[in-house]
């Protein structure tokens, strides 16, 4: 046990992509558990946490289980890019620690001090925004830099969560949780706009393919990640809902326009390559179901529900089931169980989209049906993957 935990707490994917993804089947559980028991008549429960159960399942979601993936995501990727030292176990003992201490902070929030709480939750990004800093200081790309400004913008988005939880402010935390989601979708912009073309266009051209690979003008990028990080930042300086609406609007068509040039009918086969597709396809959705809600038309949940469910927990389960296959020394080939959860967080989002336009009768039955899907999707990734991640490195892949 104590060198399996040795081992998980080596790297940073290790330890961050598997405490997001129990953490993904914890947390939904919890909020299926309460939706369930309410949907049954049953009288008040009785939580160990102050906030009203939608809130502390949003925040939790965003700040959370997606924090940590973008925990394990750069301490993983950020040295490679400037070709530093990897993160060292103390270190990451030390981050995964206060990751869970935050966690632990929120959900006992009823016990207590409300400051107490945001200290401990508050923590965490920015314990992770100075060590990947240190490692960008070494090679400092713009494009690299500007990922810090993304998570400085979602910390925003937890501190105005916390400022109403203290009341220090009156009504920040719904902004705040969008500040938080829209940055995290700003990330994948980011993000996803480089791995999705470029995973494929290497994979066409490991099978001979000279020709029409995948390829974005720069303008088009820049337009995409530009809108993108454009809107979290003008909701949190509270803009006006048409402005919001027409950046919204213009953003999911960049990410729709970036998206289709990148050959996804080609990927069909593979589903560690369609999987990126789809979630980036998912982001472009979600951004276009806002902008119309933002406009009047339809339920801004909609949105929210496609970007949260659809653009982030599909391209984390996409991106963590890549780098744990290709930084444990494994082809990179979805096992088939893990294609499965692909399609179960897409489903999920899709239900979940519908139970608030379409199904409006099957509202609450919808949205459970669509926290199983999750919660299955993301015990089939803690399933498959604990063993690679909790293992060392197979010797002849070293």
């Amino acid at each position: 046990m104590r060198q399996r935990l040795a081992i998980t707490l080596s790297e940073g994917f290790r330890i961050f992509f598997l405490a997001g993804g129990i953490y993904a089947v914890l947390a939904m559980a919890v909020w299926v558990t309460l939706l369930a028991l309410e949907a049954q008549g049953a009288g008040p429960v009785r939580l160990p946490f102050v906030q009203p159960p939608q809130l502390w399942h949003a925040h939790e979601m965003i700040f959370g289980y997606a924090a940590a993936i973008l925990g394990g995501f750069f301490l993983t990727a950020v040295p490679s890019w400037t070709g530093t030292e990897a993160a060292r176990r103390g270190y990451l003992t030390a981050a995964a620690a206060v990751w869970l201490a935050g966690r632990l902070a929120v959900w006992w929030s009823g016990a207590l001090p409300a400051g107490l709480v945001a200290v401990l939750d508050l923590a965490f990004l920015p314990l992770l925004g100075v060590k990947i800093a240190v490692q960008l200081a070494k090679r400092p790309k713009p494009q690299n830099v500007m990922l810090l400004g993304l998570l400085a913008l979602i910390w925003s988005g937890n501190l105005l969560v916390h400022l109403e939880w203290t009341g220090v402010l009156d009504d920040s935390a719904g902004r705040g949780l969008r500040v938080g989601l829209l940055g995290v979708a700003a990330t994948i912009a980011v993000i996803g706009g480089r791995v999705a073309p470029g995973f494929t266009r290497n994979a066409m051209t490991r099978a001979g393919i000279e020709t029409n690979l995948p390829a974005t003008p720069a303008w088009l990028d820049a337009a995409g990640v530009a809108t993108a990080i454009g809107l979290p930042v003008t909701v949190l300086i509270g803009a006006p809902e048409p402005l919001l609406g027409a950046l919204a609007l213009a953003c999911g068509a960049a990410q729709g326009a970036r998206l289709s040039r990148w050959r996804g009918a080609w990927t069909l086969s593979q589903p560690i390559l369609w999987s990126l597709h789809l979630a980036f396809a998912m982001l472009a959705a979600g951004y276009l179901a806002l902008g119309l809600a933002w406009f009047g038309w339809g339920t801004e949940i909609t949105g929210i529900h496609i970007l949260a469910i659809g653009a982030v927990g599909g391209m984390t389960l996409a991106v963590m089931s890549r780098a744990s296959l290709g930084h444990t020394g494994r082809p990179l080939v979805a096992p088939p169980p893990v294609a499965w959860a692909y399609g179960l967080i897409a489903a999920a989002s899709i239900l979940r989209a519908l139970g608030s336009s379409v199904l409006v009768d099957w509202y609450t039955l919808s949205v459970l049906v669509s926290g199983l899907l999750w919660i299955c999707g993301f015990a089939i990734f803690v399933a498959v993957f604990w063993g690679p991640l909790t293992h060392p490195r197979p010797a002849s892949r070293a």
